[in-house]
């Protein structure tokens, strides 16, 4: 018991001194350091000028194909580092943005944001660059957007590849509709302690690493800035989007080879904290809804992660890089 205590204690202490080194950042992330040169395009979207972030990572030795990287709800374009060095290295253009609203694009005051708007507004950086085929890589809800991609524009999307995505079940079945100014009053309430709390709990099994500090601190960054209302605000609209435009009901219309990366500990799902123990033991079974997703996209195949959980590439990256890897090679 007095070790536990000690153990608790530790932590503890751990966590007020990380929290207090962690220097504010600006809605933009200005002053930090993506792992690639970072380049913005200007787009023209719903009456206002929006800046995309986005990094062009050109391998030494090209292969002739490029790869979209496409980032999580609670992230950026720069946890997929060491995936895109890897895959730069076997020979891929790699293209990773921060879509509107995340990472270092712009955070609009008034913005419509559907996944269909965050596509176009991928294709058209797409085209700025001019790429026209590529293979599509989406991680939780990069997932749902790498998915809405492939139905938009299947012609320009050669292979598909869903890590871990979230919006494979309609959570608006079993849990109540919560407004934008309630997920915004949720938002506000964030701090360091609580991101690493839901972080650890819910992608990482209890456990911690420097790893893993670094993207909660990142988004910590944000909650002590005076900016941060402008950051809260854009993510209350973008779970707005998640809760309320599940992809689920369009699986079998996908048209390109896919390939599903699941960790089987995953049991992510919004709106589980809002029904009973008994329903939210229903919600985010990753090892079912990875079967079922395989099942009804046609020329799909899983590639199931046993003992890992909603962030393959960055709990267990060689478990996840191979089965990839394998996949682009046919």
């Amino acid at each position: 018991m007095r070790n536990y205590l000690c153990s608790l204690l530790l932590l503890l202490l751990y966590t007020i001194t990380n929290a207090q080194s962690i220097p504010p950042q600006d809605a933009m992330l200005s002053s930090y350091e993506y792992p690639f040169p970072v380049k913005f395009l200007r787009l023209q979207v719903q009456q206002q000028t929006v800046r995309m972030a986005y990094m062009d990572v050109q391998p030494a030795h090209p292969n002739g194909k490029t790869i979209m990287l496409l980032h999580g709800k609670n992230f950026c374009a720069a946890y997929w580092e060491q995936t895109a060095t890897d895959l730069s290295n076997k020979g891929f253009r790699v293209i990773i943005p921060d879509q509107i609203g995340f990472g270092k694009s712009s955070k609009p005051e008034h913005f419509q944001f559907t996944f269909q708007q965050l596509a176009l507004n991928t294709k058209t950086l797409l085209d700025s660059l001019g790429i026209s085929k590529l293979v599509v890589l989406g991680h939780s809800m990069g997932g749902m957007l790498a998915i809405r991609f492939a139905l938009m524009f299947p012609s320009v999307t050669e292979k598909l590849i869903l890590e871990n995505p979230i919006g494979l079940e309609d959570w608006k079945l079993k849990v109540p509709y919560k407004s934008v100014d309630q997920w915004y009053k949720g938002e506000l309430q964030q701090d360091y302690h609580a991101i690493k709390q839901y972080q650890m709990e819910n992608y990482y099994a209890g456990k911690w690493t420097p790893e893993y500090d670094k993207w909660a601190s990142l988004l910590a960054s944000w909650t002590t800035s005076p900016d941060y209302p402008k950051v809260a605000w854009n993510a209350a609209l973008t779970y707005d989007m998640i809760f309320t435009q599940p992809v689920c009901y369009e699986l079998e219309q996908i048209r390109v080879p896919t390939l599903l990366i699941i960790g089987q500990r995953d049991r992510t799902a919004l709106g589980k904290a809002s029904v009973p123990e008994h329903v939210s033991k229903t919600m985010g079974n990753y090892p079912e809804l990875g079967r079922n997703a395989a099942r009804r996209i046609p020329n799909a195949q899983l590639a199931a992660m046993e003992g890992v959980g909603h962030l393959p590439h960055i709990e267990a990256y060689t478990q996840f890089i191979k089965p990839l890897l394998e996949f682009l090679k046919k």
